[in-house]
C-alpha cells in the first residue's frame, strides 16, 4: 500500500469518528434546545467547558502513549509497545476518578465557575454532575480508540464512534423528549453512549491480540516525561475548546448580556465541528508518521504532513464557504425563526466563521510535531492559539468593537497563531537541513 493510501486509510476514519464525536453536544444542544428550551441549551454549553477538560486528560495521556508505542512498533519492540498500552489504561482511569469525586464534592462551586447564573445553575450543575459520574468512560472510550488506530486498525474505531453516536441519539429522544428528563437525561444519555463505545472497543481489544492486548505491564514511569510532554499539544487543542467557550461565555456575558449566550452556543456546536475536522486530520496522521520517524524514514514523514495540509486546506474552504452560505439553516435547527435572537445568531456566526480558514494549518502543524517527538513547538502552538493569543485578542477586540471585535476575535487569535507556526516551521527545516549535511560529512 502506497503511503498516499496509508494515509487516506487513517486519516479518512479518523475525521468520521471527530465528527462524530463532536455530535455528540450538538445532538444534546438540539434536543435540549426543542425539549426544553433557550435557557437549558445555553446551560448545556455552560457546561462544555467541564465536558473539554474531561476528554483533555484522555487526550493527553492517549496521544503522547500512541506516539511512543507507535515508535516502539517501528524500531519493533513489541513488548514495551504493550507496556505502554497497559500502564496507560490504568493511569487513565485513576486520575478520571479523582477528577470525578473532585468536581462532585464540588458542584455548585464548579458551576458557578463555569458562569451559571440564577436562570441556568440547576440545569448546570445536573449536567455536570451526570457527566462527571462517567467521566472515566469518556477518558477510556478516547484512549481505546486512539490506540485502536495505533495498533493498525482505524476502522474499528469508526464502529465504536458510531455506536456511540447512534446511542447518543437515540437516548436522547427517549429520556429527553418522551420521557422528559431535561438536562439531566441528556448528560445520562451522553454518559451511557460513552459507555457503548467502552465496551466496544474493550471487545476488539479482548479478540485481537496479535499486537497490542490488555495484560500485566511493567509499570515505566519515565515514560511519562515522553508522554505528558508529547501529550500537552493535542490535549491543548482539546481544552482549547473548552477555554474557548469559558472565555467567550464570560465575556458576552460581560459585553453584550445573557440574551447573547444561546447565539455563541450554536457557533460553539459549528466551531466543535471544524476543530474536529483539522484534529481527525492530526491525529489520523500521527501514527503513520511516528511509525515512519521510529524507522528512520523521515522523507515519508514530510509527505505525510504535505498530504495533511492539502487535507485541511480543502476541509477549511469548505468549512468556510458552508458557514456563510448555511449559517441560516444551521441556526434553524437550534432556534425558531420567529426568535428574537435568530437573526443576530446568523451575523454573529458568519462573522465568526472567518476563523475556519486558517485554524486547520495550526492543529495539523501541531500534531505533526508531536509526531516527530518535537513536544516545544508543538507546545507552543497549541497554548498560543488555546490560550495566549485567544484570551489577549478576545480582550482587546471586545474592548475596542465591541459586539463585533468578540465574533472576530478567533480570527485574529488563529493568525497570530499562524505566524508562531510559520517560525517553528522555518526553524524545523534549518534543523532538518543540518542533520542532512551532517550525515554526508561523516559518510565522506
Amino acid at each position: 500500500m502506497n503511503l498516499r493510501k496509508k494515509f487516506l486509510k487513517f486519516v479518512l476514519p479518523s475525521i468520521a469518528s471527530m465528527w462524530v464525536f463532536s455530535l455528540y453536544t450538538m445532538v444534546d444542544g438540539i434536543f435540549v434546545a426543542r425539549g426544553v428550551g433557550e435557557c437549558a441549551m445555553a446551560a448545556v454549553n455552560l457546561s462544555m467547558p467541564f465536558t473539554s477538560l474531561v476528554f483533555m486528560v484522555g487526550i493527553l495521556l492517549a496521544t503522547g502513549t500512541s506516539t511512543i508505542i507507535s515508535i516502539a512498533l517501528g524500531q519493533g519492540k513489541l513488548s514495551r509497545a504493550r507496556d505502554y498500552f497497559n500502564q496507560n489504561l490504568a493511569v487513565t482511569v485513576i486520575v478520571s476518578l479523582v477528577l470525578a469525586v473532585a468536581v462532585l464534592l464540588h458542584l455548585e462551586k464548579a458551576a458557578l465557575f463555569l458562569g451559571a447564573t440564577e436562570d441556568t445553575l440547576v440545569y448546570v450543575k445536573e449536567y455536570v454532575g451526570t457527566i462527571a459520574v462517567f467521566a472515566v468512560f469518556f477518558t477510556v472510550s478516547y484512549n481505546l480508540e486512539v490506540q485502536v488506530k495505533a495498533n493498525g486498525a482505524p476502522q474499528i474505531s469508526t464502529v465504536g464512534v458510531f455506536s456511540c453516536a447512534v446511542m447518543n441519539i437515540v437516548l436522547d429522544a427517549v429520556f429527553v423528549l418522551a420521557f422528559g428528563w431535561g438536562v439531566w437525561g441528556a448528560a445520562l444519555a451522553t454518559g451511557l453512549a460513552q459507555v457503548t463505545s467502552t465496551l466496544v472497543f474493550l471487545v476488539y481489544f479482548l479478540t485481537h491480540r496479535e499486537r497490542l492486548k490488555l495484560g500485566r505491564f511493567r509499570f515505566r514511569l519515565k515514560a511519562y516525561r515522553r508522554i505528558v510532554p508529547l501529550g500537552l499539544s493535542e490535549g491543548l487543542n482539546e481544552l482549547s475548546n473548552g477555554l474557548v467557550i469559558f472565555l467567550f461565555n464570560r465575556t458576552i456575558l460581560r459585553v453584550i448580556g445573557e440574551s447573547a449566550l444561546p447565539a455563541y452556543t450554536i457557533i460553539s456546536y459549528v466551531n466543535t465541528l471544524v476543530l474536529m475536522t483539522m484534529t481527525g486530520t492530526a491525529q489520523g496522521m500521527q501514527p503513520l508518521v511516528s511509525y515512519h520517524y521510529g524507522a528512520g524514514e523521515r522523507g515519508s514523514c514530510h509527505r505525510l504532513l504535505k498530504y495533511g495540509l492539502i487535507m485541511v486546506s480543502l476541509a477549511s474552504v469548505l468549512s468556510f464557504a458552508l458557514g456563510e452560505a448555511g449559517a441560516p439553516v444551521i441556526v434553524a435547527a437550534f432556534l425558531e425563526k420567529d426568535s428574537g435572537i435568530f437573526d443576530y445568531s446568523v451575523q454573529a456566526l458568519r462573522m465568526y466563521g472567518c476563523s475556519f480558514l486558517v485554524v486547520g494549518f495550526n492543529v495539523v502543524s501541531a500534531g505533526f510535531f508531536t509526531a516527530m517527538e518535537r513536544p516545544i513547538p508543538a507546545f507552543s502552538i497549541s497554548l498560543g492559539r488555546s490560550l495566549v493569543f485567544l484570551a489577549a485578542s478576545l480582550l482587546v477586540m471586545s474592548e475596542v468593537f465591541g459586539d463585533r471585535g468578540i465574533w472576530f476575535s478567533t480570527l485574529v487569535s488563529e493568525l497570530l497563531c499562524l505566524a508562531l507556526t510559520a517560525v517553528c516551521a522555518l526553524r524545523y527545516v534549518c534543523s532538518q537541513r543540518k542533520f542532512c549535511t551532517s550525515i554526508i560529512q561523516d559518510n565522506i
